[in-house]
């Protein structure tokens, strides 16, 4: 099995932030990192990026930690309402994605989120309450409750 070392250039949940070096396997770094963009090949010339993203990143977080603390307070103990096509028993026909939580969220009057950042607890096919996380900050995480309704 072969592995390759990369520089991330965005966040990657479960493998690193922007500027970290990491090892994976090659068939991931070559079909999956290097073609969306996310990652770079590690070499010497790529060390002096590193150093420019990583400092990029310092500042942000700083700025972005804050904003990340507000923004959690807001969406902690937040009710959203998400309505989906359901059947007999409260079944839903397909389940509730990611983007139905974000789009939920903003029409509630909450903040406009990245739906990449929110984490389901598995896969969502019943009415009810259901809680779940949204990643705001490598540092911070917020719980919502989300009221699945048939509409």
């Amino acid at each position: 099995m072969s592995t390759m070392k990369l520089i991330l250039t965005a966040e990657v949940t479960g493998l690193g932030s922007s500027g970290d070096t990491v090892e994976v396997k090659g068939g991931y770094g070559r079909n999956y990192l290097l073609p969306r963009g996310l990652a770079i090949q590690a070499t010497r010339g790529a060390e002096k990026q590193i150093e420019s993203l990583r400092r990029a990143r310092a500042a942000r977080d700083v700025r972005s930690l804050e904003e990340a603390q507000a923004l959690a307070g807001r969406l902690n103990g937040m009710t959203v309402r998400v309505p989906a096509r359901a059947g007999d028993g409260g079944r839903l026909f397909g389940r509730v994605t990611t983007a139905d939580v974000a789009a939920a969220v903003t029409a509630a009057g909450g903040p406009e989120l990245d739906r990449r950042r929110i984490e389901l607890p598995s896969s969502i096919k019943t009415t009810g309450q259901h809680t779940v996380t949204v990643r705001v900050h490598t540092e911070v995480a917020a719980q919502l409750t989300i009221d699945v309704v048939a509409g």
